[in-house]
């Protein structure tokens, strides 16, 4: 049973995976949102532990253990397993109305561009509007947006071209934001935010995602189309060039595919998958 999926330890575990697993307690675990713009799910309850994804202001999660500071939980938007700092969480789960379509926006105090301090707002973050103040939307939280960068709905648009925006944002493991995000995150908030679900990582993703293509034909490839190699994906950005948060650049590139291939497979990686979503 996959531990990033499937919330267990040999001491706890979730009580809907009972008869499934061996933990020496199970728990009901109870419902949670994340209050803080960004939230970095850790692999371990330590601050230093690798990023495994990150948790947006609005998300819910199953929260299992809450203890010295840290949360362990499970997300709700795709069921990913990890530990968060208990800060970002908030006890009352309120209804959201509205998310964020831009790459980033801002959290002002008044509805006033020149007023301090503001609170950066990802792309995907989802929030509660009360009211509607000039060019700005009031939260239930506190602070204003300008209402333009908030939808209601999911827009109709090429996921590709959201993918686009994240052009040269540094690389980052576990990321899903402006600030920094990794070639799997760049994949699931592009599709996220054209309202298409997608899982967090990309062995997940090359098994659910989209219908397999003919491995040998990367002649035969458009805009799109979605690219696998072990522990990698990236994005045609048209027929011949990819789009992929990398680490060889340390941010999100277009850059030829045949060139992308041919330097991973030096690295003994060659294509693994090619789908169409």
């Amino acid at each position: 049973m996959d531990k990033r999926l499937n919330a267990f330890r040999p001491d706890l575990a979730d009580a809907r995976l009972q008869g499934s697993v061996d933990a020496t307690c199970f728990v009901l675990g109870r419902e949670v949102q994340f209050r803080w713009p960004v939230a970095s799910v850790h692999r371990m309850a330590d601050a230093g532990s690798m990023q495994l994804t990150q948790a947006l202001m609005g998300e819910t999660a199953v929260l299992f253990e809450d203890h010295n500071g840290w949360a362990w939980v499970q997300l709700t938007r795709d069921s990913y397993v990890g530990y968060v700092c208990s800060e970002a969480l908030g006890d009352k789960v309120e209804s959201t109305t509205h998310h964020v379509h831009v790459v980033s926006t801002l959290i002002y105090p008044k509805p006033d561009l020149k007023t301090q301090p503001v609170v950066f707002l990802p792309m995907n973050a989802a929030v509660a509007v009360v009211d509607e103040e000039g060019a700005y939307s009031r939260l239930a939280t506190g602070g204003y947006v300008f209402s333009k960068h908030l939808t209601s709905k999911k827009p109709k648009q090429d996921f590709v071209n959201v993918a686009e925006k994240f052009l040269h944002v540094p690389y980052l493991w576990g990321g899903k934001t402006h600030h920094g995000l990794d070639c799997s995150g760049l994949l699931q908030t592009a599709l996220h935010a054209v309202g298409t679900a997608c899982p967090r990582d990309t062995d997940m993703q090359e098994a659910s995602l989209g219908t397999a293509l003919q491995i040998n034909d990367l002649d035969g490839l458009t805009r799109g189309d979605l690219v696998f190699w072990q522990g990698h994906v990236g994005i045609m950005h048209d027929e011949s060039n990819l789009l992929h948060a990398n680490g060889f650049h340390m941010q999100t590139v277009i850059e030829p595919l045949k060139l992308a291939a041919t330097r991973i497979a030096d690295s003994h990686k060659p294509i693994t998958a090619l789908k169409r979503l």
